[in-house]
């Protein structure tokens, strides 16, 4: 029997799918009222209505699988209950650049990614640097925009 991947992910991260799929859920039975509703309008070949309701229903339905994958496969982490002195996954860690400006970023899964607040995947060319480095490891990276060196300066599961 395969084993199935876990999907680590911070509890904000998993109550955010959870929402998501919710959200289309009551959306599924509107779009096969809008579908009905196209039907009865008579011939389907030139039907526009019908035919972006059927289009938007692949959608969801499509959506509405991926959801329910993630949310079977989500291992929940929280990053206040670990500890040591290595990257792993939901720590914060302040990096320091070339030009010994800090940087912070908490390491967390694909689905919670945003580097404009801070949040990098364990996926990303970054988030494989960091993990299993300790404080004061130097770090090269290779980002779209160049090659990076960072010193780790702090790691902290907050």
């Amino acid at each position: 029997m395969a084993s199935v991947e876990k999907l680590p992910m911070l509890a904000e991260g998993y109550e955010r799918l959870i929402a998501e799929l919710k959200a289309l859920r009551v959306e599924r039975p509107l779009i096969v009222d809008a579908i009905e509703e196209a039907r009865a309008h008579g011939d389907l070949s030139e039907n526009a209505e019908y035919h972006a309701a059927k289009e938007r229903q692949g959608h969801v339905e499509m959506a509405i699988s991926d959801l329910e994958d993630k949310v079977s496969r989500a291992q929940i982490v929280d990053p206040t209950s670990l500890s040591g002195d290595k990257v792993i996954f939901g720590a914060t860690v302040t990096l320091l650049d070339d030009a010994e400006k800090p940087v912070t970023y908490q390491i967390v899964g694909p689905y919670e990614a945003d580097a404009k607040i801070g949040r990098i995947s364990y996926n990303s060319p970054l988030g494989r640097a960091l993990i299993g480095r300790r404080v004061e490891d130097e770090i090269e990276v290779t980002v779209p925009s160049g090659d990076r060196f960072y010193v780790v300066e702090k790691i902290a599961f907050v």
